[in-house]
């Protein structure tokens, strides 16, 4: 059993615990659920901003511990101060060792779109990512078939929450055509091996339909990888481990976007 299959069993009994402890109708009652979302995709592309949805992750499965103890708060704010366009939080605790309150403190201090990321196996995690106030979901196509991406798109939408599809290979893209996704990101991170390429953005780009913003996700590490990937038509650039590393994230992020800016002759 590789990673992605050891998450993804683990979530869906992970997922029948939280269905009985908070049922849906506690869910629909949270002050969150009938706030507008801000859209991640209009953000992204906006001229004033760097396109980057930065990340907070305290762990990984394939590098163990990164930031444990990163302050949520400080962060977040740090990074939409930084320049970043959007957040990204991940909440799954067993691997990442995030929370659904880590989403719920960047959102208490902050505007602009936030996706949950997390291992969507059901439609309860949907109504979920909308009642801790969350924007954006993220769809895995690796962890899913093309008919479940299908009803959970369809159900995220139907609450307004936006939708960003994750492939890694051209079968996951084809094959995921029919879903009304908002973003398509690809993950040059192979989640099976986590050998990870830059190189399987570029080489998918041509493929994605035009009306979807593209995002290029995992191993972004230099300025000019993101000036190298935006002639490729990337509009989106999740980042979280190149700023998480760092003692204090939102420093790096910062100066990170502030070479971007040098670089694309762009005030900071």
């Amino acid at each position: 059993m590789n990673i992605l299959d050891e998450i993804i069993q683990h979530k869906r009994v992970e997922v029948a615990e939280r269905k009985s402890l908070y049922p849906v109708k506690l869910l629909e009652q949270s002050m969150y659920f009938q706030s507008p979302v801000i859209s991640l995709k209009e953000h992204v592309q906006r001229e004033d901003k760097s396109g980057i949805i930065a990340e907070i992750k305290r762990k990984s499965p394939s590098k163990g511990d990164i930031n444990p103890n990163v302050s949520v708060e400080h962060t977040s704010i740090g990074y939409v101060q930084a320049g970043a366009s959007a957040l990204s939080i991940l909440t799954d605790k067993k691997f990442f060792g995030g929370s659904n309150d880590d989403l719920m403190l960047a959102r208490k201090f902050n505007s602009c779109p936030i996706l949950r990321k997390d291992f969507v196996v059901d439609e309860y995690q949907i109504i979920e990512a909308k009642s801790i106030g969350a924007d954006a979901i993220l769809l895995i196509a690796a962890a899913l078939d093309p008919k479940e991406i299908f009803e959970l798109a369809r159900l995220a939408r139907s609450l307004q929450l936006e939708i960003l599809m994750e492939v890694h290979t051209e079968k996951e893209l084809q094959d995921n055509l029919e879903a009304e996704v908002d973003l398509i990101g690809v993950n040059n991170r192979d989640l099976k091996s986590f050998v990870t390429d830059i190189g399987i953005s570029k080489r998918l780009a041509g493929m994605m339909p035009n009306h979807v913003v593209k995002v290029s996700e995992s191993g972004i590490e230099k300025t000019d990888t993101i000036i190298e990937l935006k002639k490729y038509g990337y509009q989106g650039f999740l980042m979280g481990q190149n700023f998480m590393q760092s003692s204090l994230p939102e420093k790096a992020c910062k100066e990170f976007i502030d070479e971007l800016n040098r670089l694309e002759g762009k005030s900071s």
